[in-house]
């Protein structure tokens, strides 16, 4: 009966065995319910009690296995939320689970990068706080693998802070580099956070704001710990290094410091932290690291998180909570009181104390035992490859979510390659007239076309390995359900095999009752019915017919098992090779995806250089055209200056011009502004083409100086009204052209720059052109072409007279002065011969040239036709040639009184001013209709050239003679008295007044001569008389200063730069 007793234990181990696969199907349900209810994509925070058992689990199973062969098969890359969630629990785990959980962490970290990537690459407002929370993570985890002493709750003391940065200040230093990026993660996570809370309607008290916020109550409990290591680090750190050195670390110390103070501060504030956890203060101001005593002062920030329950939620099912210590397998102690056998005690034990049943019960039992052994171990060894396929299938199921998200990836990018292939050909198109080196761009942007095609190539075979690993994943699947089948079917045998069992317990159990009755019954009976016995030998024959009975069976189901044991070994054979076929695929979609890869980034940067270089070549073509606009900004600027500077130039007082080509010239000018205008705008909206603004720029130049000097030289025969108003509109159109110029030439002015008042300017000056042209008569067409012919003969004949006449008074100087007066007459003598060559010259020029004019623009008409059909620039043409015959003879007269001593030397001065003046005339009366590629206006020009410098040298001359023969008086006062003097003083004063009276006086009067002598140049030739000195003196009148304009009397002398030659003044 000793069997009988044991059976109890045996009864324990069985429960015990079941109790473990038991509680380890009630721990995984357990976990993948609550990782289901903390991450999932409801906005609302993540539960205290399912974080709290998720890591209860890591604890149990003493590391996060469990945790992340759930947490692979989540849906990340479809729902910012989710993952957010997801990225909430890691920092829980690696914060309070258990301290293999970093490296089972860091086994996925390729993932956590991955899925950051993801949704750093998508706009979206969970998307990029996950991509700064899954950097955050990634930095955590390799902080804490490679410092493994500090723990990922970073709850260290100072000794082992001390001993991981160790006495090499190198590491010190690259440890205190680490803190700081560790401690940025930190604060930019919670910076995005509250800077989106801020911004949107989400508050502290509601799910969608507390689902943000959350995840920063791990955040402040690790910045808390962090800006205490980075204070301890710094305060070595300045111990050992000077303090110049760690300038860089002070101040991002000091920009951490408040950055994380502004963050404790907001948090403190918010409803939502106030229940939750204690937020520290920090001080007011930094610590002073220069200063050592400092680091006595520190107080270690320390956040406290009060203990209180959630209150349990009626609605979840299964959120039993889970007891740290399975009380269902204590088994509580037999108090049975030991039974006495009777029949043992008086007739002895059977067979020697053991009765053949009890072996063969015992016998059977021990079979069940291991029967139920090797059930159990062949349950548990499905049970985990099960748990390995399913493992596995996700793992593939996620890679295959992988290939199709490199796929759309790899699609998007060959689109983004096409698009800038297009873009690239079209740019090189546009440009290819403008440099030529686009044409290396042109081929490498073919050879980015054969890698696309290439690429593509990769992409088809792409999709068939995909096609191809569906297919292989639908075997797996076939397969995996033929094994369940077979696990089913074992299950089956299993449960027919226990119940069996249990029946044939039953019956054992029921045979043992049966014979103790019996035996009881003997006990009792034995001295009245000793027949009895034979009966019970003949029961316990019975019995034994069905111990063999039941021998039989153990028989048949140990047969069934062996027949169960090779299914499963094929089985297992069958999922090896299916594993090892995965492997192999594996490997080579791995191989495929990295290929892919490498070769897709050398594409893409090869991309970004050629987009890098066309965006170099465009940023200097645009800066070339901007320095080419500057340049003839500039350029043009000279050439208004030079035209401005022409109004108040000694030289150019004497000029002249007509109305008729001060208008002509205007007109030009509101042409050119226009062209100006419309290249302006055209450059505004393609700055990389400034040919047109350009073109318009140096036209508008040289018309708007040639306004400028023209409207200053008709000035000069202007009514003294009409000079005035013109020539503040010429220092106008000065001053508004080079404001112009001046927007032009910088890039921030060069959108408002507007030729708008230029065009006001020009306009008025047109205006008054076309009020001054004269009133002319009617001339006879036959008459006009002889009239230019006798003209231009009577100058030249005219000039060869003054000549003859010049040599003469040569002679007669040498025979009646000697000495200083000779020497001054010969100068000056001199200088009047060299002038009037220079006039021939000039006069000889003209002719070729008007004969070359007349030769150009006649085409079948005869030369009076072409002179009569021009008749205002024939006018012009006449009376410039009247001009320089009656001024050379009128210079002739005056060195001859000069010489004699009976005239003045200002007369033979304001002679010169006159003759340089009737060349200019002269010239421009020519230049009108002359071609500007002329070589006989090349020559016109250097003549006119050459008369202005004799000009110039003939008053020199003339003002050193003056100057050489005046006696000049020492004034000596030192004779004189106080009272003298004073008188002396006011006799000057008078004298000065009455000189600037009479000064006015004249000036009023050469106003109204020269109105005078503008009225009656508009009279044509035929009405005055043919004789070059016939013509009114005041037609060439030197044009002087007027009263209003007191800086025009503050001009420099004529004879200060006699050897200067003057520009070009008409073109």
């Amino acid at each position: 009966m000793n069997s009988i007793r044991q059976v109890p234990s045996r009864v324990k181990t069985k429960r015990t065995e079941t109790n473990l696969g038991a509680e380890r199907e009630h721990f995984d349900k357990q976990q993948l319910s609550s990782i289901s209810k903390a991450i999932n994509s409801n906005e609302a925070p993540v539960k205290e009690k399912h974080a709290r058992r998720i890591i209860l689990g890591t604890h149990r199973e003493k590391g996060a296995f469990t945790f992340w062969s759930y947490a692979l098969g989540l849906p990340l890359s479809s729902n910012s939320i989710l993952s957010w969630k997801f990225c909430h629990v890691v920092h829980k785990v690696l914060r309070d689970g258990h301290h293999n959980s970093l490296q089972d962490c860091m086994r996925h970290h390729s993932n956590i990068v991955e899925t950051g990537q993801l949704w750093g690459n998508l706009h979206d407002r969970y998307g990029q706080l996950v991509a700064l929370y899954a950097k955050l993570l990634c930095t955590k985890m390799e902080f804490h693998v490679k410092h493994s002493e500090i723990r990922a709750n970073l709850e260290v003391t100072d000794e082992v802070l001390e001993r991981v940065a160790g006495t090499d200040i190198n590491n010190v230093f690259q440890l205190t580099v680490e803190v700081f990026d560790y401690l940025d993660t930190e604060l930019r996570l919670a910076e995005t956070v509250i800077r989106q809370l801020n911004t949107s309607i989400a508050i502290s008290t509601l799910t969608s704001g507390q689902c943000r916020l959350s995840p920063l109550i791990q955040v402040i409990q690790d910045c808390s710990h962090l800006y205490h290591f980075t204070v301890k680090l710094l305060f070595k750190l300045h111990a050992c290094l000077p303090a110049d050195t760690l300038q860089g670390h002070r101040d991002r110390f000091h920009d951490q410091f408040h950055s994380l103070k502004t963050f404790f501060n907001k948090a403190r504030d918010m409803m939502y932290f106030k229940r939750l956890i204690q937020i520290p203060k920090l001080p007011e101001s930094p610590p002073n690291f220069l200063h050592a005593a400092s680091l006595a002062k520190h107080a270690r920030p320390v956040v406290v998180i009060p203990d209180e329950d959630e209150p349990e939620q009626v609605d979840d099912e299964d959120d039993d909570p889970e007891p740290l210590i399975n009380v269902s397998d204590v088994t509580v102690p037999s108090m049975a009181v030991p039974q006495f056998d009777i029949f043992d005690q008086t007739f002895g034990p059977a067979n020697g104390g053991f009765d053949d049943r009890d072996i063969q019960i015992e016998n059977l039992k021990r079979d069940l035992e291991l029967l139920r052994t090797d059930l159990e171990r062949v349950k548990g060894e499905a049970q985990r490859y099960i748990t390995q396929l399913k493992s596995q299938i996700n793992s593939l199921e996620a890679e295959l979510e992988e290939q199709r998200v490199q796929k759309q990836r790899a699609l998007v990018e060959n689109e983004q390659l096409r698009m800038e292939l297009e873009a690239t050909r079209r740019r090189n198109a546009e440009h290819e007239s403008v440099q030529a080196t686009f044409g290396e761009a042109e081929t490498r942007a073919q050879a980015t076309e054969q890698r696309y095609n290439k690429l593509k190539e990769k992409h088809t075979e792409l999709v068939s390995s995909h096609a191809e690993l569906l297919r292989k994943s639908a075997d797996t699947v076939k397969m995996l359900s033929a094994t369940q089948q077979t696990q089913e079917e074992v299950e089956r045998t299993k449960q027919q095999l226990a119940f069996e069992v249990d029946r044939i317990k039953q019956d054992a159990d029921m045979k043992l009752e049966e014979q103790k009755f019996e035996m009881e019954k003997l006990k009792r009976e034995f001295e009245e019915k000793k027949a009895e016995v034979e009966r019970v030998k003949g029961t316990l024959q019975s019995n034994e017919k069905v111990g063999e009975q039941q021998t039989r069976s153990m028989s048949a189901l140990q047969a069934e098992k062996e027949r169960l044991m090779h299914s499963v070994s094929e089985k297992e054979a069958a999922l090896s090779a299916l594993r090892h076929a995965a492997q192999l695929q594996q490997s080579s979609l791995q191989q495929e995806r990295e290929r892919s890869t490498r070769e897709l980034g050398e594409l893409q940067g090869r991309l970004q250089e050629k987009s890098s270089r066309e965006e170099q070549l465009q940023q200097k073509l645009l800066e070339e055209q901007f320095s080419l606009l500057q340049g003839t900004v500039s350029e043009a600027e000279s050439i208004i200056q030079d035209a401005v500077a022409k109004l108040d130039d000694p030289l150019h007082i004497r000029c002249t011009s007509s109305p008729d080509y001060l208008v002509s010239r205007a007109d030009a000018t509101l042409g050119s502004i226009d062209k100006v205008k419309r290249g302006h705008s055209d450059y505004l909206t393609n700055m990389g083409d400034v040919g047109g603004l350009l073109r318009a720029l140096t036209q508008f130049s040289h018309l708007a100086a040639d306004t400028i000097i023209n409207g200053s030289a008709t000035a000069h025969m202007a009514p003294t009204d009409h000079a005035d108003r013109l020539t503040e509109n010429c220092r106008g159109c000065a001053t508004h052209s080079l404001q112009f110029l001046k927007d032009l030439k910088s890039k921030a002015s060069l959108q408002r720059a507007d030729p708008a008042s230029i065009r006001i300017v020009v306009q008025k000056i047109l205006r008054l052109g076309e009020e001054l042209r004269p009133k002319g008569v009617d001339v006879r067409q036959d008459e006009l072409g002889d009239l230019v012919d006798k003209e231009m003969a009577a100058t030249s004949a005219a000039i060869e007279e003054a000549v003859r006449r010049i040599d003469e008074m040569m002679n007669q100087a040498r025979k009646d002065t000697s000495g200083v007066k000779l020497e001054v007459n010969e100068r000056i003598l001199y200088s009047c011969t060299d002038l009037m060559k220079a006039i021939h010259l000039l006069v000889l020029t003209s002719t070729d040239l008007q004969k070359e004019i007349v030769e150009g623009g006649r085409g079948a008409a005869t030369i009076k036709e072409f002179y009569a059909r021009n008749s205002r620039w024939t006018e012009g043409l006449i009376s410039a040639s009247k001009a320089v015959g009656w001024g050379a003879t009128q210079m002739v007269e005056s060195a001859d009184k000069v010489v004699l001593h009976t005239g003045k030397y200002e007369e033979l001065i304001v002679c010169s001013h006159e003759i340089a003046a009737s060349t200019a005339q002269l010239v421009a009366s020519s230049k009108v209709k002359a071609d500007r590629n002329s070589t006989k206006l090349t020559a016109l020009q250097q003549a006119s050239r050459r008369v202005n410098e004799m000009a110039a040298n003939v008053v020199a001359s003339t003002k050193t003679g003056q100057e050489n023969l005046e006696d000049k008086d020492t004034m000596d006062f030192s004779g004189m008295s106080l009272i003298k003097l004073k008188m002396e003083e006011m006799e000057s004063q008078v004298k000065v007044l009455e000189l600037e009276n009479q000064l006015g006086n004249e000036r009023l009067r050469l106003g109204e001569l020269r109105k005078k002598h503008y009225d009656i140049a508009g009279v044509p030739a035929a009405g005055l008389s043919e004789g070059n000195g016939l013509a009114p003196s005041s037609a060439s009148e030197p044009s002087s200063p007027k009263p209003s304009k007191p800086s025009i009397m503050r001009k420099p002398a004529l004879a200060q730069k006699p050897n200067l030659p003057p520009k070009n003044m008409f073109r």
